[in-house]
Order: C-alpha cells, then sequence, then structure tokens
C-alpha cells in the first residue's frame, strides 16, 4: 500500500501544476499529518495499523448534520399553580367586569356560525359549539347527577381538561366539573344543550378534533 499511497508525481505533471516534487520521507510525513488531524481516534496509533484494517473515506461529504433542535422548556403544573397564573383574586370576581368578555365572545361566534343565518342548520351550529372557544359564553347548567349544580349560570372565564370556572351575576367564582353535566349555551336567541363528556380536553385540542354525529345518552 505504501507504493500507491506515497508515489510521487511524475515530473512532467508536477512542472505543469507547478508544485515541487517532495522526498519520499516528507510525502511520508505529510499524509501521516493529514491523516492523523482528519481521524482524531488514530492518535493512539500508528497509520499503517489503523489503515490496514479500515478503510478511511476522505471525500467531503455536502450533507448537512441535522441540529437537534431544543425546544424551549415550559414550566410545570405545579409551577404554575405555586405561581397562582390562574387564580382569579377576590376583587375581580365581579359579573359586570366581564360582560365585555361576553359580548366579544357573541360576535366571535356569531362570525364562526356565518351569522346564526336562519337557513343554517342546527347541527351544524352545533358541531361548531362544540369546536368553538367558550371563554366569555354565558353557560346554564341544564342537567347534573349533582343537583346542586343545576340552575347555575355565568360567564365562563377559564376552561381546563375537566372543569370550567364560571363567574355569576352574584359575584361567585363556582367551579363545575364537565362529566355529568349537560350545558345549555344561548346566542341570539338559538340555544344549543352540550354534553359536558364531549368537552373534556382542552379548548386548543378540542378545535381540531373531529366530533362524530351521533346521539348521546341522557344522564
Amino acid at each position: 500500500m505504501d507504493h500507491i499511497i506515497y508515489q510521487p508525481l511524475p515530473e512532467k505533471e508536477a512542472k505543469d501544476l507547478g508544485l515541487e516534487i517532495q522526498s519520499h520521507k516528507k510525502s511520508q510525513e505529510f499524509v501521516n499529518a493529514f491523516i492523523k488531524h482528519c481521524i482524531p481516534n488514530v492518535k493512539t496509533l500508528s497509520t499503517g495499523e489503523y489503515m490496514s484494517r479500515k478503510a478511511v473515506v476522505l471525500e467531503y461529504s455536502q450533507e448537512k448534520k441535522k441540529r437537534k433542535q431544543h425546544k424551549a422548556k415550559g414550566i410545570t403544573a405545579k409551577e404554575r399553580r405555586e405561581l397562582k397564573l390562574f387564580t382569579v383574586n377576590p376583587d375581580q370576581q365581579r359579573y359586570h367586569m366581564y360582560l365585555p368578555l361576553h359580548e366579544l365572545w357573541k360576535q366571535y361566534i356569531r362570525n364562526l356560525c356565518l351569522g346564526n343565518r336562519a337557513s343554517a342548520q342546527p347541527q351544524m351550529i352545533q358541531m361548531k359549539l362544540l369546536k368553538a372557544d367558550l371563554h366569555g359564553a354565558i353557560v346554564t347548567v341544564f342537567k347534573s347527577k349533582c343537583p346542586s349544580y343545576v340552575g347555575l349560570t355565568g360567564i365562563i372565564l377559564q376552561e381546563s381538561k375537566h372543569i370550567f370556572k364560571i363567574i355569576t351575576k352574584e359575584d361567585k367564582l363556582k367551579v363545575v366539573p364537565k362529566l355529568n353535566c349537560v350545558f345549555s349555551v344561548e346566542f341570539d336567541g338559538f340555544i344549543s344543550y352540550i354534553y359536558g363528556s364531549k368537552l373534556q380536553m382542552r379548548a386548543s385540542e378540542r378545535s381540531a378534533k373531529k366530533f362524530k354525529s351521533k346521539g348521546s345518552i341522557d344522564l
């Protein structure tokens, strides 16, 4: 192998390229230094021993290495609770403060349901409501396995996977579970009844979910 690696260029080609022909010893030193620079693991072995048992590829690869994308680490649910990010202070538990939010929600739901036209099918509006963001909506607990929740009405302030936080006209913040409850939502004279079991997911996840148009079992 040595006679191939360290074979000097023909004198004619060297002159055409403007190269100076080096001695055999200098050429060997250059090749060894080049291999050690390109292959760090060969530093512990001689180049001859390394190349005798393993092929060395010195071609340039244009494939770019995929960089690992480090996602920004968000805060945990425990840290959110400790920071009290979702706590509504007592001085902010006022029903009239959230009436403008309800007006914004009505504008949003009108645009979502194409103005609630008379020609709109109730089933289409029902499916839109299932995917809609309900923050700011006025809801009433129509049915529930827990009698104390029945008739509770208020504006939805917060929604999580399993509960609604509702502010009532009596300026009281109520936590209502979605499971085992049927909610009625009213806007522009249209009343829709929604089973809480279908809402047991985050609002962001619900907007992309495909709901099956099938009946629900009564409580």
